[in-house]
């Protein structure tokens, strides 16, 4: 299995854009497999090619009893929101130890391709659309923090340099 490493917070990689991916080859596959399995590792929900060194789009998304078994997506992108933002808790994979309130849309419409080069569409809700909305803004250079006002994005990074500060002094 293809070796990968999980990129953290404020690794430059984080904040770059995903090009398309034209083809899916063994690799892409191979990829796929590998990032789920790191998510299941690290008891993630979801994980996107930036948070493994990858910029290329693809995220994976965890198995959400009753919703989706653990898929991979290539391409995925939002075509339609629902109006309005709920607020729910946040973590990522790449900020370990940090857990915020963001705004997302409730419903959202998704359009991509599975790794077995089948083109969907199809509706997410409630925590299903969180992660994809997350995993897709990873796609773009964008954080979770980054969707909040300027002051709690702040003061959410300087939690997590606290936090990484202690575990290097301490561990």
């Amino acid at each position: 299995m293809k070796t990968i490493s999980l990129k953290r917070y404020p690794d430059p990689i984080l904040r770059k854009k995903c090009e398309p991916i034209e083809e899916i080859t063994p690799e892409i596959k191979e990829l796929t497999l590998a990032m789920l399995e790191m998510m299941k590792a690290k008891n993630g929900i979801g994980l996107a090619g930036p948070q493994v060194g990858v910029l290329k789009q693809i995220i994976v998304i965890g198995e959400i009893p009753k919703v989706t078994k653990a898929i991979g997506f290539i391409n995925p992108k939002i075509i339609k929101k629902s109006k309005g933002k709920e607020f729910g808790d946040e973590g990522c994979l790449s900020i370990p130890g940090i857990y915020e309130k963001v705004g997302r849309s409730k419903i959202i419409k998704v359009s991509g391709i599975t790794v077995e080069g089948e083109k969907i569409v199809f509706e997410a809700k409630d925590l299903f659309a969180r992660v994809f909305q997350h995993e897709i803004d990873h796609l773009s250079g964008i954080l979770f923090p980054d969707r909040m006002n300027f002051l709690r994005r702040i003061k959410t990074y300087r939690k997590y340099q606290q936090i990484n500060r202690t575990q290097i002094t301490s561990g």
